[in-house]
């Protein structure tokens, strides 16, 4: 069982629909409707939650119980959501690994996990061989494949009906990796009940599907994308899945599922905008672009509201509460000086702006983003002294980020505590550096450091990406940020990059920019 230190809401979490209720309840009101769309394959809620019922009997037939940590090693593909939703329904809980990651991170996740189990779809059987190599006792199952542990696919004897486990809302169903901005893995832990509350969420504050409405993932569905699946489900919506992110087969397949609703990062928008494919496509059927998990360039977002329309939302969120802790909807976008808001709090959040001593900052200074909401985690797996810092002792998490509220009450995000810079005795945070130098038509893209200095103790550093064609030196862009913001903030050295190092789901990663800086 997963071992957690967090805020005891066993009380509150009773009153709360569990994520398997709504498989369950999604499943009987859209039966023969399109539920998942691969490729030419194309599976109906029956056949999803049929397959998924075939998988959870198979695992309980192995003998792996409810509360088992089980390790999925399962890409983007027709049995992606039928596998997840199996794993809730038996209770166990489920631990994805990044296909991208080394053998060595992902035994040093599995060891972390105390995973015993190991699923693997075909493409990422051969990994799971090479864990089985490394982790004495690992058993390795099949999806859709042959395993030393049998395929959870073989075919069976008639139908089969829900699996016979009593759930629980404390009982964990998902341990997710997180290595946020800090570069050290800690794994998360989201209850059946948080895990059904992120649905509510996501439906009361950003997303209204409908039967007809179709969702595009390409990104990994264990991240953020997964998590878009249940709120179409339990509506009638369906999931169009690709195997990854490329921008024409991702514009082809918006007009062959006739997609009602996309969600990007940055980076993705980026490259749609660079290579022309957006060019003449057929997007009549999108009703709304979501986009998330960092920053979005100022001329990025122009560009893309004049590609896609008026139809841009953003939401802010984390790992550790999931997924929309705030919201700036269509509406707002269209009030260019809410642009790098992070927007409104969500309805079902409690949230405030806490000072270094815990005390609520008054309306307009900067501080720590603190929350209580029904999809917060239940802490981190076998981590005491992180959960102490993260959890206060009335149950609010702390975000490690900052931010400060305008006159309207928008939220605006500043930066990570982490991630601050004092320099010779001033906070600069880098985001607000950031979009000093994103302002420039030369720039595409840009990260903020903190530099070892011996007169500032950290010099404020900047490293650029140049747009193609682009011609620009270091003090012009000094001298542009200076125009825009105190002199103090301005970049002492700008240092130009062929790229800017990026997370698994695009977030800017400042530390593989800033620990070499000090390591020297």
């Amino acid at each position: 069982m997963a071992d957690v230190v967090g805020p005891k809401t066993e009380s509150k979490e009773r009153t709360m629909t569990l994520a398997a209720t709504h498989i369950r309840r999604g499943a009987l009101a859209h039966a023969d409707r399109p539920a998942v769309y691969v490729g030419d394959d194309v599976l109906t809620f029956r056949e999803v939650n049929e397959r998924a019922n075939l998988i959870a009997h198979r695992l309980i037939e192995a003998g792996i119980a409810k509360g088992t940590h089980v390790a999925l090693l399962v890409n983007n593909g027709l049995d992606s959501v039928p596998m997840d939703f199996a794993a809730i329904k038996a209770g166990v809980v489920r631990v994805p690994l990044n296909s991208r990651l080394s053998l060595d991170e992902h035994t040093k996740m599995l060891e972390g996990a105390h995973a015993t189990v190991v699923v693997a779809d075909e493409s990422l059987i051969g990994r799971a061989a090479e864990l089985g190599s490394r982790i004495p006792g690992l058993r390795i199952l099949g999806l859709g494949t042959p395993a030393s542990g049998g395929d959870l696919l073989a075919p069976a004897d008639g139908l089969i009906g829900e699996p016979d486990v009593e759930l629980a809302p404390e009982d964990p169903t998902l341990m997710l990796y997180t290595s946020g901005t800090t570069g050290t893995l800690k794994a998360v832990i989201h209850t059946q009940a948080s895990y059904g509350a992120i649905c509510s969420n996501i439906l009361a504050n950003l997303l209204n599907p409908r039967p007809d409405s179709v969702m595009l993932h390409a990104a990994s569905l264990i991240h953020a994308s997964g998590t878009f699946v249940l709120p179409y489900w339990i509506r009638g919506g369906a999931s169009a899945i690709l195997p990854g992110f490329d921008p024409a087969a991702f514009v082809a397949a918006i007009g062959r599922y006739r997609v009602t609703e996309i969600n990007l990062v940055p980076t993705m928008f980026a490259m749609l905008l660079s290579s022309g494919v957006l060019d003449g496509a057929d997007l009549s059927s999108l009703r709304k672009v979501i986009y998330g998990a960092s920053p979005m360039p100022k001329p990025v977002l122009e560009r893309s509201m004049d590609a896609f329309g008026p139809i841009l939302a953003q939401y802010y969120g984390q790992t550790e509460s999931p997924l929309v802790i705030a919201v700036l909807d269509e509406h707002a976008h269209a009030d260019r000086s809410l642009w790098g808001a992070c927007g409104m709090p969500a309805s079902d959040v409690e949230l405030k702006l806490v000072g270094d001593d815990g005390r609520e900052v008054p309306h307009g200074e900067i501080g720590e983003i603190t929350l209580k909401a029904p999809f917060q985690m239940a802490g981190y797996f076998e981590a005491d002294e992180l959960n102490e810092a993260t959890f206060t002792t009335d149950g609010w998490v702390r975000t490690r980020d900052l931010a400060r509220f305008d006159d309207r009450g928008y939220l605006f995000l500043v930066d990570r505590t982490s991630d601050m810079i004092i320099t010779g005795g001033y906070n600069v945070y880098p985001r607000e550096v950031e979009d000093a130098l994103s302002s420039h038509p030369a720039v595409a893209e840009c990260a903020v450091v903190g530099a070892p200095d011996d007169k500032w103790v950290e010099a404020v550093t900047a490293f650029v990406t140049v747009e193609p064609g682009a011609e620009v030196t270091s003090e012009e862009l000094i001298a542009h940020v200076r125009s825009r913001i105190a002199a103090h903030k301005a970049p002492k050295t700008v240092e130009f990059v062929d790229a800017i190092p990026k997370s698994a789901v695009g977030k800017i990663l400042r530390r593989a920019l800033r620990e070499p800086l000090w390591d020297k």
